[in-house]
Parts: C-alpha cells; sequence; structure tokens
C-alpha cells in the first residue's frame, strides 16, 4: 500500500505524557493532564513509573487532587498519600461525595483522618459516619447518603416544586425514593412518571413498589449481581430492622466492585493482589512474588518425591521419562479449566451445594470423553515413536486417570475451600495442580512398573 494512503497511527494520551516528560516540556503536561477526567489521570498515574508518577502528580490542579486519589488502586495512592503535606491532604478531601470519602479516609493516617473530621460541617459529619460504621465491601459501605426523598399522598406537582425549589438533585438521580413520615421505604418514584404522567396525581399512585430496598449488610458482590439482574442506576439501602431509608448505591459504585472483582480473579490465581502497583520498586515486588513462588516450590517437592519413588523404574524404562510432562501437562491443563468455571460459578452465585453434584457428574463425563479421545491419540504416538505397545497402553491409561482427577479437583477443591472461608481464586491453583502433578506421576510411574519391567 502507499505509505501516503495509510492511516497514521494516533499516539496514546500516555505515549504523549512520557514524550513530553523526556522533552522536559512541563507546561505541555500539566495542560494535557488537567485536560482529562480524574479516572483517567488516576490511570495514567498508574502506568508510570515512580519518579515520573511523582512529577506528574505534582502537576495536577488541586481541585481535582481528591477525585484522581478515590480512582487509584490502594497501593499507588497510598504511595502518593504518602508523599503529601496533611493541609494537602484536607484540602483533596473538601467536595467529595460521602461514599469515595469513606474510601479515602480508610487509607489515611488517624492525625490526617482527625482533620479531615474536623474540617467537615456537623451534618456531613453524622453522613460519613453512617458510610464508615459499616464493612467497606458492603451495601453499606458503597451507599451514598446524600437521597431524595418523598412522601406518598403529596402530589406530582409540590415534587415538581421541591425539586425546583431544592434547585439541584443529586448526580446519577433517575429516582425519588417515597418513605412514609417514619422514613420507612416504601417505593420508587422514577423521573420519567414524575415528568410524563399528570401533576394532578399523588406520588402513591405512580411509585414503583416493585423495586427493593438492600439490606445494608449484603455483600458488594451481591449487589453487583442485583444491579445486573434487574437493570438499575440506583437502588436504596434500608436498615434491617425497621426498612428506614439509609442511603442509595448507583451503578458507578457497582461498576467499580465489577471490575474490582474481575481484577481480583484474574490476579489471584497468580498469587498476586489486584490493588499491588505494576510499578512499584524492585524488592517489595519480588518479596510479594517469592512467597507464592515458595508455597509452588514446596508443591513441586511433593511431585518430585512422588516421582522419586519410581527411580529405579525410570532408569530401567527412559521412555517414562520422557512421556512424564505430557501427562502433568494435560491434567494441569483440564484441572485449570475446570477450577475457572467453578470459581467464576462461586462468583456470580451460581454455583451452590444443589447443583454442586450435577456439576460434578458433568465435569468427569467430559473428562472421560477428552481423556479418552486424547490418550488414543497420545497412546498412538507413543507407539509409532517407540514401538512397544505396552507404553502406549500405559501412557493411555494415566492421562485417562489424569484428566479424570483433574476434573475431581477442579470441581471439589473450590467448593472445599469456599466452605473453609478461603478464596478459591487464590489457592485453588496451587492445589489442584499438585493434584494433578501427583496423580499423573504416580499413575504413568507406578502402571510402568507393573507392566514394563
Amino acid at each position: 500500500m502507499n505509505a501516503e494512503l495509510q492511516p497514521r497511527r494516533i499516539p496514546t494520551r500516555l505515549e504523549a505524557l512520557k514524550r513530553a516528560l523526556d522533552e522536559g516540556t512541563m507546561r505541555q503536561v500539566h495542560r494535557l493532564v488537567n485536560s482529562m477526567h480524574p479516572a483517567e489521570v488516576a490511570s495514567l498515574l498508574e502506568s508510570l513509573p515512580q519518579t515520573q508518577r511523582e512529577v506528574v502528580w505534582d502537576l495536577v490542579d488541586p481541585e481535582i487532587e481528591g477525585d484522581v486519589l478515590v480512582e487509584l488502586n490502594e497501593e499507588v495512592r497510598a504511595g502518593l498519600i504518602r508523599e503529601m503535606e496533611p493541609e494537602d491532604i484536607v484540602a483533596a478531601a473538601e467536595g467529595l461525595e460521602v461514599d469515595d470519602l469513606a474510601d479515602l479516609l480508610r487509607d489515611l493516617p488517624e492525625n490526617v483522618n482527625q482533620q479531615v473530621l474536623r474540617s467537615m460541617d456537623s451534618q456531613d459529619r453524622d453522613r460519613l459516619n453512617a458510610v464508615l460504621g459499616f464493612e467497606e465491601d458492603t451495601a453499606g459501605g458503597l451507599m451514598n447518603t446524600d437521597t431524595v426523598s418523598v412522601r406518598p399522598d403529596v402530589t406530582l406537582e409540590t415534587v415538581l416544586r421541591y425539586l425546583r425549589m431544592r434547585g439541584e438533585i443529586p448526580e446519577k438521580t433517575d429516582a425519588l425514593f417515597v418513605v412514609n413520615r417514619h422514613d420507612r421505604y416504601l417505593g420508587v418514584l422514577h423521573l420519567t412518571r414524575l415528568l410524563t404522567e399528570d401533576p394532578e396525581r399523588t406520588v402513591g399512585e405512580v411509585m414503583d413498589t416493585d423495586v427493593s430496598g438492600i439490606p445494608p449488610a449484603t455483600p458488594a458482590t451481591e449487589v453487583a449481581s442485583l444491579f445486573q439482574d434487574r437493570d438499575l442506576v440506583s437502588a436504596a439501602v434500608i436498615s434491617t430492622d425497621a426498612g428506614r431509608l439509609l442511603g442509595r448505591i448507583t451503578i458507578d459504585d457497582v461498576v467499580d466492585v465489577i471490575r474490582d472483582e474481575a481484577e481480583h480473579s484474574v490476579m489471584s490465581m497468580a498469587g498476586l493482589d489486584e490493588d499491588a502497583d505494576m510499578f512499584a520498586p524492585v524488592v517489595p515486588s519480588a518479596r510479594r512474588r517469592g512467597v507464592w513462588l515458595g508455597i509452588n516450590l514446596v508443591t513441586a517437592f511433593l511431585a518430585a518425591w512422588v516421582v522419586g519413588l519410581f527411580e529405579a523404574t525410570i532408569q530401567q524404562i527412559v521412555a517414562l521419562a520422557v512421556l512424564m510432562p505430557i501427562v502433568a501437562s494435560m491434567g494441569g491443563v483440564a484441572a485449570t479449566q475446570t477450577l475457572t468455571l467453578i470459581v467464576r460459578g462461586l462468583a456470580l452465585g451460581q454455583v451452590e451445594r444443589a447443583n454442586a453434584r450435577w456439576l460434578l457428574t458433568k465435569e468427569i463425563a467430559v473428562a472421560l470423553l477428552n481423556g479418552l479421545a486424547w490418550a488414543t491419540v497420545v497412546g498412538l504416538v507413543s507407539w509409532l515413536w517407540f514401538h512397544q505397545w505396552r507404553i502406549a497402553l500405559v501412557i493411555f491409561a494415566a492421562m485417562v486417570v489424569n484428566l479424570l482427577a483433574a476434573a475431581l479437583a477442579g470441581v471439589t477443591v473450590p467448593l472445599a475451600l469456599k466452605r473453609l472461608g478461603v478464596d478459591p481464586a487464590v489457592a485453588g491453583g496451587v492445589i489442584v495442580t499438585t493434584v494433578t502433578d501427583v496423580i499423573g506421576f504416580a499413575s504413568l510411574l507406578g502402571l510402568g512398573t507393573r507392566m514394563l519391567r
């Protein structure tokens, strides 16, 4: 294609920022950074090595520092906060939404926390304490207490006059919450109904009573599922005892939960923290990963010990040593596939004790079908390679056994870990890999000892 006709690649903002940093044009960096949304600034900061990150952070306008800090992952945020003066942190916290401020306060030093609280008026302080009274990963920890509520016996015209007098409503408001005189939650009045229905009708006549409130102790993952299943933009958080309106959760908070859960699932499979700083110094990064490598080393020694039990067989029949990686690899991949499906199902609430037996039966059937098919392929290759039908039979049987073991471990291990209160995404991979390695080596070498010596 003619070079003149080829589309020119537009540099990304990260590339433009790094070029400006390399060239030392700080005015351009300042203009580029502060033209972005706070979430984009946070993503850029997380994409920079620490030295460049500190330079860019110093150029962020104080008016958006608080919003940027809220968007950062915990490790990067903690690193920037350590370098900030207490008065700068207090200034950054001003104007934040209550739920965002609650997230930020959990990472601040105690003395700075007190300064932030003293800088707030009593009403905002009470609202903040209401959110801080709940665990971070619950509906109460996600909620914002800035809500608009109306009574069921007033007319829509009255509600419209009230909103005009109020002047503004909280961001991402798609509905008003209907409460009685004791603040007990009754339902929602969608803004679309408010604007299109007869203004003489009462709120009680047009409100939606099918939108249930969410108890404050509900786990964040369940909240995300509710928003997904019901296509919600916002939802009320209500007290468990009297059903009083406590606050609301909006879709932006739920999106953060979904993103965090996705990152947790991916990173935990490798024994990493989803809040880890990709550009953290070498020593802390090595220490963090070294723990996981040490755990894997212990399991590797267990597999090596099983192999050592059959040392005499391996010395006499070298073919078994050649074929060992095939059995272990196939079993490991099959176990990882099953484990990933079950961990995902547990996270989405789709896997429970009621359907676990059916899933186990299904996964064993899948493993048997794949085992027979691929073991036949490997057996034929082994026979053509070594010209011994006994070796082909041994590898065939070992692969079938190991894939069945992989299916069994892939289903039962995460279920058992979940029941013990251990995150299956963190520990499941190590356990199922160890099971398939041990079973694979033992079946191959055990059968080889009996049939080939």
